[in-house]
């Protein structure tokens, strides 16, 4: 029998807290990520149309954005140009951090 104290191969501990985390980015909504943060889009959880408006404004899965403020509104710079979005349609954004900007990405 296998000793409990052993942590599995893909699960990698911090060394100054007891918290598991996970190698891998972590993924969250655009509205919680901190101004000034680089992310990358995974996927869009809105209704069909507003999914397809977003694709068409440039905000697509893949699409790499920058949150530059975040008050009431979020505004976002997407290929050059701001973008203003409400924190509940931000809501509806999974965004992951990019390998550069990952640590602290997302405000407990």
């Amino acid at each position: 029998m296998k000793p409990f104290a052993k942590t599995a191969p893909w699960r990698a501990r911090a060394p100054s807290d007891d918290k598991i985390r996970c190698p891998q980015p972590c993924s969250g909504p655009l509205s919680r990520v901190k101004a000034g943060m680089a992310v990358r889009i995974k996927a869009l959880s809105a209704p069909p149309e507003v999914t397809r408006r977003l694709r068409e404004i440039g905000l697509g899965e893949q699409q790499v954005i920058r949150l530059l403020i975040r008050q009431s509104n979020l505004i976002c710079l997407v290929c050059n140009a701001r973008l203003a979005l409400s924190s509940q349609l931000a809501q509806m954004i999974i965004v992951e951090p990019l390998a550069a900007s990952s640590p602290g990405m997302f405000p407990v």
